[in-house]
């Protein structure tokens, strides 16, 4: 048996900092109260969940059985909380009123949890040592560096799990990686994630336009979806797909044999749109360049790294991803995979050419814990840039990080979840309806790494 490395004891002086008060960072918090802990949150937003809010209008694939962590439910129960119905999928917005905000308060009122919000992380270092220094690392605790709205701070800190997620970090247009050379300069031409439609604003920026759509993944599908049916009303609505593949694939899912049965429901609308709608499928296209379309007053030209064009282009919808924010963690030592960027051990569990959500194998300390003793990535954030999250999984990373950190290698060790068949992962979901009671829940795309995925301390569902 391994003999975990020494590590710091929590304390009121050196509480554990869980970063990100999204559906895993307070998941975190309610097991490390239930263990006694003394636990701050960090959030850089106003309120619980904050990048959650901002795809409220987003219906996720899962049910509410699957959006609530056990131990966070017996800390709501002695509130008067009111279970929603199991069975029932909620937006971005419900799963924030009904779920997160009632969780965050019930936390704040406990003995061991102190929740701030407007608190961004802006640094983290072992206490007292910079990357380079060995000596009395593993022993030491950490230093938290954090943006308030009084001023810069540092706290002490005996564990860190960083449950930030990657809301904040969408991947760009260009088709290298990149930003595409005037991506920045037209920017306010385009927008990342998937447009509420159902707002008068939104719908006014894109009906009656040529929009181009960036992207592979459900949310990808949502945005086909939502501007089809724009369209319906506003028939001059023209939209370009941009793919960046030779064909779509199995973009679409498996229709009626799709194994998630939410998803082969959208992926069977989307096909409709693009079959029948006024979807035009542009394949082979990696955006290089985005600049002013010189025959047309207010238009943009979009040009592929292989020189072809993509003319009079009003707006763009870019969902191509997202990335997690690593520049706050340059001081501690990280063992990252170099592709996804998540923990070397997780990589290949959830290594999106392999794995869907459904197929991803429960796990815990054992796989999140870094080089640094103490320091977890948990939630979205773990997965780097790895598409399908499992909130369910994230619960149970939860789980497993706080029992190491409480010393409770054996619950640690111990995997505690079993997964449905089909697996459930929400997120981006459908926008615009409810799924069918037939239905059941879904995950959020097919296996691919062009893929939505919601991040900023919160799971795709």
């Amino acid at each position: 048996m391994t003999t975990a490395p020494p590590q710091v004891a929590p304390s009121p002086a050196r509480p554990v900092v869980v970063v990100g008060a999204g559906p895993i960072g307070l998941a975190a918090a309610a097991h490390a109260q239930s263990r006694g802990l003394p636990t701050v949150v960090l959030e850089a937003g106003d309120a619980a969940g904050a990048a959650v809010r901002q795809w409220g209008h987003v219906r996720l694939f899962s049910a509410w059985s699957e959006l609530v962590d056990p131990v966070a439910e017996e800390i709501l129960a002695p509130t008067g909380w009111i279970a929603p119905d199991p069975q029932a999928y909620p937006t971005g917005a419900d799963w924030v009123e009904q779920y997160l905000a009632p969780l965050a308060t019930a936390l704040a009122a406990t003995d061991e949890v102190d929740v701030r919000f407007g608190h961004r992380v802006v640094g983290l270092a072992k206490r007292g040592r910079d990357r380079m220094v060995d000596s009395g690392r593993e022993a030491a605790g950490f230093t938290v560096h954090v943006q308030t709205p009084e001023g810069r701070v540092r706290l002490e800190a005996a564990a860190v799990v960083d449950a930030s997620g990657t809301w904040g970090g969408p991947s760009p247009l260009g088709g290298d990686g990149l930003p595409a050379i005037g991506e920045d300069t037209h920017a306010g031409r385009i927008f990342y994630g998937i447009p509420d439609f159902t707002d008068p604003a939104t719908a006014a920026r894109y009906a009656g336009k040529h929009v181009a759509v960036a992207g592979t993944g459900a949310s990808a599908l949502n945005t086909l979806v939502g501007l089809t049916t724009l369209a319906e009303s506003h028939p001059a609505t023209q939209i370009s797909w941009l793919v960046r593949r030779a064909a779509t694939g199995d973009a679409f899912g498996g229709g009626d044999n799709d194994q998630l049965e939410a998803r082969g429901a959208l992926g069977k609308r989307a096909q409709a749109a693009v079959e029948s709608g006024p979807v035009s499928v542009v394949t082979s296209f990696r955006t290089g360049e985005v600049a002013a379309d010189p025959n047309r007053t207010g238009a943009l030209v979009l040009t592929s790294l292989d020189g072809a064009t993509l003319v009079g282009v009003d707006e763009v919808v870019v969902v191509t991803g997202f990335r997690p924010d690593l520049t706050w963690l340059g001081e501690v030592r990280l063992d990252l995979d170099p592709v996804l960027s998540a923990p070397t051990q997780l990589a290949p569990l959830i290594d999106p050419n392999v794995h869907s959500c459904g197929t991803v194998y429960p796990h815990g300390a054992g796989e999140l814990a870094q080089p640094e003793t103490g320091l977890y990535l948990a939630g979205m954030k773990s997965y780097g840039r790895a598409p399908s999250f499992l909130a369910l999984t994230g619960f149970e990373q939860t789980r497993s990080v706080i029992a190491a950190i409480a010393g409770d290698h054996e619950s640690a060790a111990r995997v505690e979840l079993v997964l449905p068949e089909s697996g459930v992962c929400g997120g981006s979901g459908q926008f615009d309806s409810q799924p069918s009671e037939e239905s059941g829940g879904g995950c959020c795309s097919p296996a691919e790494p062009e893929l939505i995925t919601i991040g900023g301390g919160t799971s795709c569902g």
